[in-house]
């Protein structure tokens, strides 16, 4: 089987903060519970390219016409489609490992760098702080999203 295991739940990652808070609506029908989505990013506000963009680059599906989140959101509640899953999985698995990467050599624990690799990261589920080492991870960035707010 794939091996996929994302740092966050779709839920986690709308509480924390991704894609400005207007990528998916609460009403949304994919949803089985209502979501706490934050109006704003955790870490950059306007790291998302737009939905044009995903469309030419050709990661938008007839299944999932609102891309990677909106297929993570099906699979975690159950939905399985292998050859759909075996891409989407390994486009997270490439993306995560670039960018995490990066971010773990060249974050040194200081959050003002790298913001928008770190808002990506987290847009796909990812650890978005490599470079910091705490115990639990979505806790301490529920801090920084409800007490510290990283100044843009």
């Amino acid at each position: 089987m794939h091996e996929f295991n994302p740092a966050f739940t779709p839920y986690q990652m709308l509480k924390l903060g991704i894609f400005d808070g207007s990528y998916y609506k609460d009403t949304n029908p994919d949803f089985d519970r209502k979501p706490t989505i934050t109006k704003t990013n955790l870490f950059m506000e306007g790291a998302s390219q737009p939905l044009s963009v995903w469309k030419e680059a050709g990661w938008i599906t007839k299944e999932d016409p609102m891309g990677w989140f909106q297929w993570y959101l099906r699979y975690y509640q159950g939905r399985r489609l292998p050859e759909l899953d075996t891409w989407q999985i390994k486009r997270w698995k490439s993306f995560g490992a670039r960018h995490g990467a990066q971010v773990k050599k060249n974050g040194n624990g200081d959050l003002t760098k790298r913001r928008k690799q770190r808002q990506a990261l987290l847009h796909w589920g990812f650890d978005p702080i490599p470079d910091i080492e705490v115990e639990n991870k979505f806790d301490f960035l529920c801090f920084l999203c409800n007490k510290m707010k990283i100044s843009y």
